[in-house]
């Protein structure tokens, strides 16, 4: 999991906050942020925060809840202290699967687009629960198959055909790999979870133009570095290949596509 927090480094921050949250992150934010309003909680841990897309949002649904955000990648962090700046919110460095919280202190555990990664997912499960009050909820947003999101699908494909001998699969290996409803629902009932509830919710990727999409993709992700680690001046030509992947969802508003996610919710 330290590694892949080091992919997110250098410029990938400030190009995830500024191209990828709008075009992947904010709209399943929101969902997140409303269904949690529902629940009235009033305290709440973020996990795999990021650039704190989903930590505004919270903010904005709750203003009154104290929220402790926390990701393992502290630049990712220091992005989102500038996005949201509340009393009520505290950011701090710390890994999903061995929290520095004490046990039962959370009414809600939030995770969006974070679980793909954790190395050791029953056990970062199995923390989000040791930290929830007895009745808290733990709801995550997990990416539903790569074919089901189009821009990425597309992108991964474009990548598959400019290097088949080698292919860099951080798309389908990486956000999109965690997407089987009974794998997840197993592992959160191995990590203790009783009542488990999982919807499938469809959204809108929006972006100005896929030159923007594409730049997102291949610049604001460790996407970038796994391409150019296949030779030098390789990135810019991926990114061209990208972009006329991507070309078929712009539209007189933009650039607009499909994608869908598991919103997954656990209760103590």
């Amino acid at each position: 999991m330290k590694d892949m927090a080091d992919r997110f480094a250098g410029s990938v921050p400030a190009s995830y906050d500024k191209l990828m949250v709008p075009l992947l992150f904010r709209p399943y934010a929101e969902e997140l942020a409303r269904r949690i309003r529902d629940l009235h909680p009033r305290r709440i841990l973020e996990t795999a925060a990021g650039t704190g897309a989903v930590t505004q949002a919270l903010n904005e649904a709750l203003p009154e809840a104290f929220i402790v955000a926390t990701d393992l990648n502290q630049p990712m962090l220091d992005m989102a202290a500038q996005r949201v700046r509340s009393p009520n919110v505290e950011f701090q460095a710390a890994d999903a699967q061995q929290l520095p919280f004490e046990d039962g202190i959370f009414d809600a555990v939030v995770c969006q687009f974070g679980a793909m990664f954790f190395p050791e997912k029953i056990r970062a499960h199995s923390e989000a629960r040791r930290v929830l009050r007895e009745g808290g909820t733990y709801m995550m947003a997990i990416w539903d198959r790569i074919d089901r999101n189009a821009a990425s699908d597309a992108a991964q494909q474009a990548l598959v055909e400019m290097f088949p001998n080698d292919p860099p699969l951080f798309m389908r290996e990486g956000p999109f790999g965690y997407y089987d409803l009974a794998r997840i629902e197993s592992d959160l009932r191995e990590a203790g979870f009783n009542a488990v509830a999982i919807d499938t919710v469809e959204l809108r990727s929006r972006s100005a133009s896929s030159t923007e999409a594409a730049t997102a993709l291949c610049y604001g992700t460790p996407m970038g570095s796994e391409i150019a680690d296949r030779g030098d001046d390789v990135l810019e030509t991926a990114f061209e290949r990208v972009k006329s992947a991507l070309r078929q969802f712009d539209g007189p508003d933009g650039f607009d596509a499909p994608m869908s996610a598991h919103i997954v919710t656990a209760t103590r």
